[in-house]
């Protein structure tokens, strides 16, 4: 029998299933193909009343140029051997079907080419989609362009299909509506691309339109000060505006009650800041760090903090009955609200049951909720410690601090009248829980002993929650983990009144390369260079195995620094801490050995930096110092006391460390050495944390006395020696304090994300034994400049630095400071700080701080001269970066508001300070 090809569509037989056309090629039919006649086998196939099955013998697909034919054919499921019935079977129908919801393909016909007796050669005819060659933006910018290509899911080579470009198009809108374009338009073109065969070009033209921002919130049928209510709207703010025209406009639930000026002045707004911006408001509205973008996703947010502020102040059945949004005449947002406020509630009586442990009174106390006060769900439920707070201070702290685990409250409104709500509070007080099993996880590094000696939760003891937060910062101190990830897990054991305390940790670098720079008074810019190791292991220096790459684990610290100006200044030393000497009480052993040169390299006559000079003119220091610091069970364990002995030694050569000081015999000190044996005792107490390096609480003070003996008293023939400075002796009086204090709540997750309000005061005196001698030229106070990190007295002098000054010598803010250095060094000195920051990052790999500072500081040489009010002042702001492996980076702009003069602005006034390792004192 003669085959026939492409003799006849299956879509035209509507015999073969009357409810699908599974086949469509519009204007393709057999004479197309030049047939003339037509098979007698095929037309009794098409022609027949009574189903018969037939078998297909072959299976053909044309048109595919990328599609896999194996895989097309498993997808339409009709197979070599299959039985088909036509007329009535749906088996091509169900083919069809499955081909289409692939997407791939823009035609698809099945044809019979050949009959033969019960046999049926099948075709399939197919036009595959084109594919994607590279897509285009038009209309936008090259950074926008950046943004999307990655948003779009278009990806090269792929199919394009409807719900590709659908897709790129919600992304595109997406994008835009973030950033407040709400009237963009998206049109993408497909053009074919010459150069391959079967593929397109998409060109995306964007429209984006103006932006559009909020212009105005109204609320209606709230009786509460609108100001306040757009005060809780944290991510949905009104744009900026100044007219003398403000529109009339109306829609959403109608015009919204206006503020007059008759109104101002019956208020005595005038009074006021809040009435007089209000009655300001159509008219001049200034928002100049705020976006008024409208984000749908924040207003959302938006909507349930003015629920929870209604709730706050009593309305606990307020509802956001309604809202709508609509544009204005410029295209921009307005914001109607429909509040219902309900009823303002106040507590009433509150009871206790349940209680044995304290009285009523004392939990009444610790409440700290009066009958008449508004009613806030909130509050009552962080008195009763229901949402645990670090500070501490509840009714569950309380119980929990004396081994109550197990201890429950459960609020239980006894009575609703009128406004009043009555409250019986029923204690479940539960058994004391003792700590059994304390298990440590995550210390790969760190030996077990290291972290167990800082736990405040010990086996056998009775559990308390202050312990476990106690424990929580002592960790964190010790940098090895990761602050924000350290994991208290307690575990109770109901049965036997026990409880299991797991802490899970994630280690990190703590060894740090110290890239250090400064500036000092005299000095110039100097660079530090120094690894400081520590979690060091001195145990197993001679271990060959524990050398990865250094031996590590055992918590002690090993410092090498060198620090250099080139021929000007020098330094090196060394330290050693070993935090519990012994093993068994936090006792630190602290050894340290030092030398540094400090020369006058300058050459008057060639105006140059020499060796030569640096030679002939220097003030060189070499000493050694050993300290012990010990932990304190009184008042409180945050305080340590510590006893440091050191020694050193000062030669100077053709070098005055102080100009003003002449001798017996008519010259200045600036030849011979001097010996500087001295004992401090300094008493800290520090509980700043729990981040240590971005406090949020607590506060640091340091009160220090270091002491030389008294020479001169034992032998008074010093007095009238040449040198009486051989050894010199003084008295140095020190103290610091640092209080840092949450003034916003949490931002973001990270519950220490918050603004935090820093102040901080500090003080110094050095004096003398015997009044025939000068006070010593030693162990002064360098006040201004940046500083240079001084932890050793380096120099022979401490210094105090001031943001935006450079170094002075006069007590006088009128009298310019001096530039290059001071010819003497202050005597006493007083510094205060105020700052405010907020961290950007505080992820342990690199945390972030901005700062804003004011400083106040000053210093003078007598106590007659002292005046305590008399500072120099300097406002600028900052950043901070701490790095694990290069320590603190940052840097501040200082203005020094004593040094602004009339006509030049900040020109002189204004100094960078950048620092790398430390922070100035």
């Amino acid at each position: 029998m003669r085959t026939v090809c492409k003799s006849l569509l299956l879509a035209i037989s509507v015999c073969f299933c009357s409810h699908l056309a599974i086949a469509q090629v519009p204007g393709k039919n057999p004479s197309d193909s030049g047939i003339t006649s037509i098979d007698a086998d095929l037309m009794n196939l098409f022609n027949q009343k009574t189903p018969k099955k037939y078998k297909v013998a072959s299976v053909k697909v044309v048109g595919n140029k990328f599609f896999d034919e194996a895989l097309f054919l498993s997808i339409a499921g009709i197979n070599v051997g299959d039985e088909v019935t036509i007329p009535g079977g749906d088996a091509f129908s169900k083919s069809l079907t499955k081909l289409w919801a692939q997407n791939y393909f823009s035609d698809i016909a099945i044809y019979i080419t050949r009959v033969e007796g019960r046999n049926i050669d099948v075709e399939i005819d197919i036009t595959e989609r084109p594919r994607l060659s590279r897509f285009i933006f038009k209309g936008i910018r090259k950074g926008e362009v950046d943004d999307l290509k990655s948003k779009t899911n278009l990806v090269i080579g792929h199919v394009i299909t409807e719900n590709m470009k659908i897709t790129a198009i919600d992304a595109i809108q997406r994008y835009y509506y973030e950033k407040g374009f709400r009237n963009v338009k998206v049109n993408i073109e497909e053009i074919k691309d010459e150069s391959a065969e079967n593929y397109e070009l998409l060109t995306i033209h964007v429209t984006k339109g103006n932006k559009v921002k909020v212009n105005q919130i109204s609320f209606f049928g709230n009786t509460v000060d609108e100001a306040k209510l757009k005060k809780q709207m944290k991510g949905t703010k009104e744009m900026s505006r100044m007219t003398l025209f403000p529109a009339n406009e109306t829609g959403g639930f109608g015009d919204p009650k206006k503020y007059t000026f008759q109104d101002y002045l019956r208020d005595k707004g005038f009074l006021t800041y809040s009435r007089t911006k209000k009655v300001l408001d159509p008219y001049l509205r200034i928002k100049l760090f705020t976006s008024a973008k409208f984000n749908e996703k924040k207003f959302d947010e938006d909507k349930l903090s003015l629920l929870e502020y209604y709730n706050s102040i009593g309305n606990r059945d307020a509802v956001i009955e309604d809202y709508t949004t609509f544009p204005n005449s410029k295209g921009n947002l307005n914001i109607h609200i429909k509040v219902n406020e309900g009823h303002k509630y106040y507590f009433g009586n509150i009871t206790w049951r349940g209680n044995t442990k304290f009285s009523d009174s004392v939990l009444t106390l610790i409440l700290g909720i009066q009958k008449g006060d508004t009613y806030n769900a909130e509050i009552l439920n962080k008195k009763l410690g229901k949402t645990i707070s670090p500070e501490g201070g509840d009714i569950s702290g309380l119980y929990m601090d004396d081994g109550y685990l197990f201890f429950r409250t459960d609020p239980v409104e006894t009575a609703v009248y009128n406004d009043t709500i009555d409250f019986e509070i029923r204690i479940i007080e539960g058994p004391q829980a003792t700590i059994k099993n304390v298990r440590i996880s995550g210390n790969d590094k760190t030996k077990e002993y290291v972290v167990r000696r800082e736990l405040r939760t010990v086996p056998g003891d009775r559990f308390s929650r202050e312990a476990l937060i106690r424990s929580q910062r002592e960790i964190g101190a010790l940098g090895y983990f990761n602050a924000e990830k350290i994991g208290i897990n307690p575990v109770p054991n109901p049965d036997d009144g026990t409880v299991d305390i797991n802490y899970t940790l994630e280690e990190k670098s703590s060894d740090q390369l110290e890239l250090s720079a400064g500036f000092g008074g005299g000095i110039g810019l100097t660079g530090t260079l120094g690894v400081s190791f520590n979690n060091f292991s001195a145990k197993n220096i001679f271990s060959r195995k524990a050398w990865d790459p250094l031996p590590t684990g055992d918590g002690q610290k090993l410092s090498l620094r060198v620090q250099s100006n080139g021929r000007a200044y020098r330094s090196y030393n060394i330290s050693f801490t070993e935090p519990w000497l012994g093993g068994k009480k936090r006792n630190a052993l602290t050894v340290s050995l030092f030398d540094t040169k400090f020369a006058n390299a300058y050459d008057p006559y060639t105006g140059t930096y020499k060796k030569s000079a640096a030679d002939t003119s220097y003030f060189k220091t070499t000493g050694v110092s050993v300290g012990l610091a010990k932990q304190l069970k009184w008042p409180d364990d945050y305080f340590s006391l510590g006893f440091t002995l050191s020694y050193a030694r000062y030669k100077l050569r053709n070098y005055a460390i102080d100009r003003n000081l002449v001798l017996r015999d008519g010259t200045i000190f600036d030849d011979g050495a001097s010996n500087n044996l001295n004992l401090k005792i300094a008493l800290q107490r520090s509980s700043a944390g729990p981040n240590p390096y971005f406090p949020t609480q607590g506060s640091n003070f340091l009160a220090s006395l270091q002491v030389t003996p008294p020479y001169s008293l034992f032998d008074k023939n010093i007095v009238n020696e040449t040198n009486p400075y051989k050894w010199v002796e003084y008295h140095k009086w020190r103290f610091s304090g640092e209080w840092f204090v949450p003034i916003s709540k949490p931002h973001g997750e990270d519950r220490n994300k918050m603004f935090v309000l820093k102040a901080a005061a500090k003080m110094g005196f050095i004096g003398r034994y015997n009044n025939r001698l000068k006070i010593s030229p030693f162990e002064r106070f360098q006040v201004g400049d940046a500083g240079l990190s001084n932890t050793f007295a380096l120099l022979g002098y401490d210094i105090i630095s001031q943001r935006g000054y450079p170094v002075y010598e006069t007590s006088d803010p009128s009298v310019n400071p001096d530039q290059q250095g001071a010819s003497q060094y202050f005597t006493m000195f007083n510094k205060y700080v105020m700052e405010l920051r907020y961290p950007f990052s505080l992820n342990p790999s690199s945390t972030i701080y901005g700062v804003t500072f004011f400083e106040a500081a000053n210093g003078w040489y007598s106590f007659k001269d002292y005046n305590p009010f008399r500072l120099r002042r300097s406002v600028g702001v900052g950043m901070r970066f701490f790095l694990p492996m290069f320590g603190l980076l940052g840097f501040d702009y200082g203005i020094g508001l004593d040094r602004i003069t009339p006509g030049n602005g900040l020109k002189n006034a204004s100094r960078f300070t950048f620092m790398l390792g430390f922070e100035p004192e």
